[in-house]
């Protein structure tokens, strides 16, 4: 059989949204299988995790021979993110305190720990596994740094700056989406309501503003709610797509005239605002935020938020694709460092939400929001309830801010090591 089996994107599109319809039928199925499985197993992992196996072994679809990672990150990840925010409470938001912020500096300092003391580790442990001479390879590494505090523009900066030759920033791209998926799907099997809780109750987390939140959305949710008409819906999409083209326009404006202060802009290690899916992200948010405080925000009762779940879902199942496990056999040496710097970054965020009783939902959209970025903290923080989506972005653009200046200091050490 020919990898993949299946190229033509509105064929993959069709597998991908029966594979999704599939699992949220037996997620809202009464079989007493299904209950108990979904009790331990969240639906949304499964939408990560079954086009993953759709990749490899099966080998029915590709993420590399496919577009719709693309389409969904910017068109459909900026219109959920509208969605979202139109019932969004933001001084509820505010009001769940600063440990929020804690955990996603603890996130930021934990990966630049994580990278010297995982290359010492695996260097150390094994010393025959890994191809590249010490100098390549704490080069190559502060790209991963970049990308995970930070994003692709980071990324790319860290292999500019540390002038990473092509053929290692391919491996380490690997590195830095396998290990960072098989992350993201730990943290979404931690937003499981029975996993969270336990894992809340371990912490002694107070998790009363978080509840009270989600309560007030939910209530106010409830109060609106109706049944669509054609017209409701076509509101529904102008106000989303609208905001999707002014995004996209806001950004093909801004991206050009950041970059005649390029230069100026690398001097400050700021490179990654000259991206246009950062303004995307950042102009989308900020719309929804607006719309909240209209009359738009009472079409949150004709489905706002499903919708903006269902674009959420196809983003998940999209960045599931892209996961080829089978990669990992290829480059061990590396993955090697890779897993053992992402338990470090863990047990450090562990540790501090412990310190601080924070609980378990801040410790997830802190991380994710360094290493995932806008793309998936959003969806991370969904998976514990769709109303706290805004607050995954908000952290993620942060992280955009921070992405170069801390994987410069990642680098430096990791060269010191």
């Amino acid at each position: 059989m020919n990898y993949p089996l299946f190229t033509n994107d509105a064929v993959v599109f069709g597998l991908l949204i029966c594979a999704l319809a599939g699992i949220f039928y037996t997620a809202h199925s009464e079989h007493p299988f299904w209950k108990k499985f979904y009790t331990y197993i969240p639906a949304l992992l499964l939408c990560y995790f079954v086009p993953a196996l759709m990749n490899w072994p099966l080998g029915l679809i590709s993420g590399e021979e496919s577009n719709l990672y693309f389409i969904a990150s910017r068109y459909f990840l900026p219109a959920s993110l509208i969605l979202f925010c139109l019932s969004i409470d933001l001084k509820g938001v505010f009001g769940l305190g600063p440990k929020a912020l804690i955990m996603f500096f603890t996130a930021t300092a934990g990966i630049i720990l994580g990278g010297p003391i995982a290359l010492l580790a695996t260097t150390w442990l094994f010393p025959d596994v890994i191809g590249a001479s010490p100098e390549e390879l704490w080069r190559g590494l502060s790209t991963i740094a970049g990308s995970w505090i930070g994003g692709g523009a980071n990324q790319a900066a860290m292999k500019e700056i540390f002038d990473v030759q092509d053929s290692l920033f391919g491996t380490m791209v690997v590195v830095d989406v396998v290990v960072a998926n098989i992350w993201m799907a730990f943290l979404l099997y931690g937003a499981n309501d029975h996993v969270t809780a336990r894992i809340d109750k371990w912490l002694k987390a107070d998790t009363s503003a978080i509840e009270s939140l989600k309560k007030k959305i939910n209530d106010y949710r409830a109060s609106i709610e109706k049944i669509p008409s054609t017209l409701d819906m076509f509101k529904l999409l102008a106000v989303a797509f609208g905001g999707v083209a002014l995004s996209h326009w806001g950004s093909d404006l801004i991206v050009p005239l950041l970059q005649r202060f390029e230069p100026t802009l690398k001097s400050l290690r700021l490179e990654s605002i000259i991206s246009g899916f950062f303004w995307i992200v950042l102009i989308s948010t900020s719309y929804g935020l607006i719309i909240s405080f209209t009359k738009f925000r009472k079409l949150e009762g004709v489905g706002a938020s499903k919708w903006g779940s269902v674009f959420i879902y196809i983003l998940v199942a999209t960045i599931g694709m892209k996961m080829n496990l089978a990669e990992v056999f290829d480059n061990l040496g590396l993955f090697a460092i890779g897993i053992i710097w992402m338990i470090i970054h863990a047990s450090i965020m562990i540790i501090v939400a412990k310190l601080i009783k924070a609980p378990f939902f801040f410790v997830a959209v802190g991380s994710q929001a360094n290493i995932g970025g806008a793309a998936s903290a959003p969806v991370v923080a969904s998976a514990f309830s769709p109303s706290l989506a805004p607050v995954g972005v908000l952290l993620a653009v942060l992280g955009y801010a921070m992405g170069t200046y801390g994987a410069l200091i990642c680098a430096y050490i990791m060269k010191a090591v």
